[in-house]
């Protein structure tokens, strides 16, 4: 867990200390009435956790306020050590009513963040591993519609999944989508507002902005 900064003034330092003490204490009651939670979890306010029975939450995991997490699920959600939640999140695995297809669920390795605003909808695996950095706004969706019958409506086509998969050491900017079926590989960073529909190779740089640029990010001498 980092310190706070010696160049924070005292009255700041007070706010900040009062702020991360009441999550504290809402984490704890969290932690009282999730099965599989560790201690110490930090909680923000309005949080809301369904089906918390299907969750794994490792120490020091942060869910920023206004997060909402449906744990329903055949797989569960892993939360690893010092991961961050940002605010306003969400993590949907299946329909709030448990309707339709109960999706597989998502890991997310330890020291990994997810921006503010963002949406995994985890109906396929979703996998994402260690000191991965989501930014704000990005959308990852472990799921596609069947649509080749005119015969049927989109809608009563079905789904599938094939399941998405961030290895460590990734960034993600803001604004990205990310699409069924992609792996990104280690040490890969992805544009803002990029698009991604296939796979990005380890230690590239993917920036889609009207037409795809990829280049490695390792510079040579």
């Amino acid at each position: 867990m980092p310190t706070v900064s010696d160049s924070v003034t005292i009255p700041d330092k007070i706010q900040i200390y009062f702020s991360t003490l009441v999550k504290v204490i809402r984490g704890f009651l969290l932690s009282m009435t999730t099965p599989h939670a560790k201690p110490i979890i930090f909680l923000g306010r309005h949080v809301k956790i369904m089906n918390r029975q299907h969750l794994h939450i490792e120490a020091k995991v942060k869910f920023e306020d206004y997060c909402e997490i449906q744990g329903l699920s055949t797989n569960g959600l892993y939360f690893g050590k010092d991961v961050t939640v940002g605010r306003n999140v969400q993590i949907r695995p299946s329909s709030y009513y448990g309707v339709g297809h109960i999706g597989y669920g998502l890991s997310i390795g330890e020291n990994s963040s997810i921006g503010p605003g963002g949406f995994i909808g985890c109906a396929g695996k979703v996998q994402i591993n260690k000191n991965v950095m989501i930014g704000p706004n990005v959308t990852i969706i472990a799921e596609n519609h069947h649509f080749h019958s005119t015969n049927k409506s989109i809608k009563d086509q079905g789904v599938y999944q094939k399941g998405i998969v961030i290895h460590d050491d990734v960034w993600i900017g803001a604004n990205v989508t990310i699409l069924d079926g992609v792996t990104i590989y280690s040490g890969a960073v992805i544009g803002a507002g990029t698009i991604v529909t296939k796979d990005v190779p380890a230690n590239t740089i993917l920036v889609d902005k009207l037409s795809p640029i990829l280049r490695s990010r390792v510079l040579h001498s």
